[in-house]
């Protein structure tokens, strides 16, 4: 009797102790830490795709006054 007394209050404690209410830290202040370490890196991203969009403009503009220019040049032979 004692045994199976014994037995059934060490279930119940595990069975309370598991069922209790478990404090997490707080994922925010990690989530804030990576957004403002991430924040000049996309900022330096952007300004890298601008400048790569601007050369691309610059570039297909000069390919078609060359080749604007190429047909002028075989027109006028």
């Amino acid at each position: 009797m004692n045994k199976s007394l014994l037995m059934a209050a060490l279930i119940a404690a595990a069975a309370l102790a598991a069922c209790g209410k478990k404090e997490e830290a707080p994922a925010a202040p990690a989530v804030d830490a990576a957004a403002s370490a991430a924040a000049p890196v996309v900022e330096a991203a952007s300004a890298a795709a601008d400048a790569a969009a601007s050369a691309a403009t610059d570039a297909a503009s000069a390919v078609v006054e060359a080749a604007s220019a190429a047909v002028d040049a075989a027109a006028s032979k």
